[in-house]
């Protein structure tokens, strides 16, 4: 586990989400330096708490989002919680949330007050429609974006139902949308000394990421389908059976095609006149898998892959989750999956953030807080609390 500073040090996070999108966001920037401070309302926390998989009754989950963080109690409810929370924003750069909208201003806490007690405060919100339309006060979940946004209605197989992406694709593309736009704002605020508030929807997030496949709709007026795993613009761009799984033929351009032709002993396949060009190719990609299929089965997953990045031509294993772990390249040179030493769980590996910097740390930096674990430090050094009064505020239900 890396301790030293990252590039966001200094920067401190007052971070109120729940769940994934935003406990994400936040965690990237805690595992780039920022001080995160994580803050849940004393009965229970987040909610992720008790979502499993769980090791000795402790949350996965929760650990997976929250590591690198420091954690409090706090009831937002209160009187006294608000007033806290006030203080606190005084001295923080962000604040983070992804409640509904409307929930913030109707505790007093909205950004156009959080503004007034700090002008310099970056207010990062995600929600599943935003905070403005007819739609805002919606509540929106991770299949509500990837639905609405458009991303369902593409994916799976043709004469299939619309179908979700495996990982929750819209939580993740908000979180990293709004963690953009936080950094835009800090970077700004360098300049002006005055913060901003950075509204992401969930919807729009998955409707961004839709990039070619609405604009064919744009420019054409025809609707894509779902096609399973090819793409709609090249060929052979697709999934392909071996021996033992599937792989991923990438040949995207005339080049990467003859190359791919020259491996599978095929050459004449290159002169054929169904398969000339990019465009000849997506028309008759039936035809084209047909000659394919025959060649990748013959061979695993590895032979495919190594025969393939020899020549030339991007290839690459479909890869199901006990490869990906141990993926040389993936698991060992790049770090993915490091581990943290999580008290009630011990060694766990989880999954790192993918910025990899050159001078600074971007790796956990310790294990995800236990509810309230930091009541003491983080109000003793922020807001100058002794025991009595953490003893007081804890009986009066505040933290």
């Amino acid at each position: 586990m890396e301790n030293g500073k990252g590039l966001l040090d200094g920067v401190v996070v007052l971070d109120l989400g729940r769940v994934l999108a935003c406990p994400y966001a936040a965690v990237l920037l805690a595992d780039m330096g920022a001080t995160v401070i994580k803050i849940e309302n004393p009965k229970g926390g987040d909610d992720t708490r008790k979502m499993g998989p769980f090791i000795n009754g402790n949350s996965v989950y929760y650990t997976n989002f929250n590591r690198s963080k420091v954690g409090i109690t706090l009831n937002l409810k209160e009187p006294e919680g608000k007033e806290i929370f006030k203080e606190m924003v005084k001295k923080a750069d962000v604040v983070l949330e992804n409640y509904r909208p409307g929930t913030m201003e109707k505790l007093g806490l909205g950004y156009d007050v959080l503004k007034e007690i700090n002008p310099g405060i970056v207010y990062g919100s995600v929600s599943g429609f935003g905070h403005t339309g007819p739609l805002s006060k919606r509540a929106g979940y991770d299949i509500v974006g990837q639905a609405m946004g458009g991303l369902m209605s593409t994916s799976g197989w043709p004469g299939g139902p619309a179908t979700r992406s495996g990982t929750p694709l819209g939580d993740v593309l908000g979180a990293l949308n709004m963690t953009v736009g936080v950094l835009a704002a800090l970077v700004n605020k360098q300049k002006t000394g005055l913060g901003e508030k950075v509204d992401v929807a969930l919807v729009d997030s998955v409707a961004a990421a839709m990039e070619n496949i609405t604009m064919i709709y744009q420019s054409t007026g025809r609707i894509p389908q779902r096609i399973g795993n090819r793409y709609e613009s090249t060929y052979p761009y697709d999934t392909f059976p071996t021996k033992d799984g599937d792989v991923v033929i990438a040949a995207g351009n005339n080049k990467l095609y003859g190359i791919l032709c020259d491996v599978m002993g095929r050459p004449e396949l290159k002169t054929d006149p169904r398969f000339l060009e990019v465009k000849d190719r997506v028309a008759n990609h039936d035809a084209l898998r047909d000659e394919i299929v025959p060649w990748t089965q013959q061979h695993t997953i590895d032979e495919v892959d190594k025969l393939l990045n020899d020549g030339g031509c991007p290839a690459c294993p479909v890869n199901t989750i006990d490869r990906l772990v141990v993926d040389p390249q993936i698991a060992g040179a790049r770090g993915m999956f490091p581990t943290i030493n999580q008290p009630g769980i011990g060694e766990l590996a989880i999954t790192a953030i993918p910025q990899h910097l050159t001078r600074t740390s971007s790796q956990p930096r310790k294990p995800a807080p236990l509810l309230g674990e930091d009541n003491a430090a983080i109000y003793g050094q922020m807001l100058g609390f002794d025991e009595a009064k953490l003893a007081e505020l804890k009986e009066k239900g505040v933290i």
